[in-house]
């Protein structure tokens, strides 16, 4: 039975990993697999374990009691997702990231290039990788002309969107998992993570700045006098980034879940928004007969009905389908296979023999099949110890080992939906450059943690 469940998993992977060449949206595979595999679970009667931390064994639960643990967690990562998505949205409506064209004063390809991709870095780690990309895509746009000098431009976006979001724990989705699973806190991830990352995007844009692509100057096609929308875009915008980077504050201070943090963020920056677009929406409107035009110029209900539900219901589908193998006991079986097969190429990381080549072979995987099941899967196999140097590696490795592939992450997929980016091209153009990005990254984070292991 358990051969079964496993190549279930596997088509399901194979069929995520397939999306561009199925044509099927991977939230589907995705819902399919999970529903499956706690069926199967449920009417086997098979036996559903979790892992003591403690004792790091397995122990005997009940189905329900299980699924619903597991159902926790994951609604712990949608519901701040949700909240995450809702502001972003909410400072798009009064056209916020406008602001950042106010940044943009040069027409030097290089200065250009820099000015772009360390835009990338920075918003990557505060409103989310995918969301940074999109911006600067769509400034781009407004601003270089010539297309195959844009392709490069967002080629080396994409890489910096990425290594931008491997150091935060609300730049990711993958490293808000770790850090809502407790492997990691906000504070020790920056510490070992931030360095290599600049590494990761400065590197290829050093190099490419070289490029003879890069040579020259742009002409400017974006109207200099171009006015936001309204006069609250820059309050809303520096509101909205507050309130995302006060999530980690509110965990530090009352040790609640991020999405309890999230959430109160929203509600402060839903009360600015409300009151700067003069709605007039009320609850007791809302119940009467003319609701139907109720909350149209509601900023909250314009963002909530804008958020990305296809990415909610696919992270819902992948972690609930890796939680079914977890709670079979088959990843922490795995895990102790891996780490006992797998030669230790690195520093010995405290309590843990976690393998780095292990570590780098799943920033290669990120690069090939999405990383979110990839990351779902170690935190169900590999029982560390909160903040130990592994699990920083495994946010570092799954967030920039996409970008050598343009479909290897999420920033790298909507780059290529808006500009129409080839596979083989960025493959040719960009790829070369990630993969130094990655390995430099890589070489510095082991330098960094044999240094902080021997200082400690």
């Amino acid at each position: 039975m358990e051969a079964l469940l496993i190549i279930i998993f596997i088509v399901g992977y194979l069929a995520i990993a397939l999306e561009h060449n199925l044509k099927i949206d991977k939230l589907i595979p995705a819902l399919g697999m999970m529903a499956i595999l706690w069926a199967i679970i449920a009417v086997a009667h098979l036996n559903v374990y979790e892992v003591n931390t403690l004792t790091k064994s397995l122990e005997l639960h009940h189905l329900e009691g299980v699924l619903l643990h597991h159902l926790g967690k994951t609604a712990e990562i949608l519901v701040f997702l949700l909240g995450a998505m809702t502001i972003v949205e909410i400072i798009d409506y009064f056209d916020g990231f406008s602001t950042i064209k106010s940044y943009v004063k040069t027409k030097n390809k290089v200065k250009l290039l820099w000015l772009f991709t360390t835009l990338a870095f920075i918003l990557s780690a505060i409103i989310d990788n995918l969301t940074a990309t999109i911006v600067l895509i769509t400034i781009l746009q407004k601003i270089v002309k010539e297309k195959e000098v844009r392709l490069w431009y967002a080629g080396l976006i994409v890489i910096a969107a990425n290594a931008g979001g491997a150091w935060s724990p609300i730049g990711d989705v993958t490293t808000t998992m770790l850090w809502i699973a407790n492997k990691v806190t906000a504070s020790s991830l920056i510490i070992h993570v931030l360095i290599p990352s600049i590494f990761c995007y400065a590197v290829p844009t050093f190099i490419a700045s070289k490029l003879s692509v890069f040579k020259g100057d742009i002409e400017i096609t974006s109207e200099k006098d171009e006015k936001p929308k309204t006069k609250f875009s820059a309050t809303m915008f520096y509101l909205g980034l507050a309130g995302i980077l006060f999530v980690p504050i509110f965990k530090t201070f009352t040790h609640l879940p991020p999405y309890m943090g999230m959430m109160l963020s929203l509600a402060i920056v839903s009360i600015f928004a409300e009151y700067f677009s003069g709605s007039k929406f009320s609850v007791g409107d809302a119940s009467s007969g003319g609701a139907t035009n109720i909350g149209i110029h509601s900023p909250i209900h314009h963002s909530l009905s804008k958020i990305e539900m296809p990415s909610i219901l696919f992270f819902l589908g992948i972690l609930m389908a890796v939680a079914a193998l977890e709670s079979l006991g088959m990843l922490f079986e795995f895990a102790g296979v891996l780490e006992n097969s797998v030669p230790f190429l690195g520093t010995e990381l405290q309590s843990t023999h976690l393998s780095d080549l292990v570590v780098l072979l799943l920033g290669a995987g990120s690069a090939v099949i999405d990383n979110v099941p990839l990351v779902a899967a170690s935190i169900g196999m590999f029982s560390i110890p909160l903040d130990e140097p592994a699990w920083h590696f495994i946010a570092y490795s799954a967030g920039t080992g996409g970008s050598m592939l343009i479909i290897g992450s999420a920033a790298g997929v909507v780059a290529m939906g808006m500009e129409k980016i080839n596979f083989m091209w960025y493959l040719k153009k960009i790829g070369w450059l990630a993969l130094l990005g990655f390995l430099s990254g890589f070489v510095v984070f082991v330098l960094l943690r044999d240094f902080l292991l021997n200082a400690s």
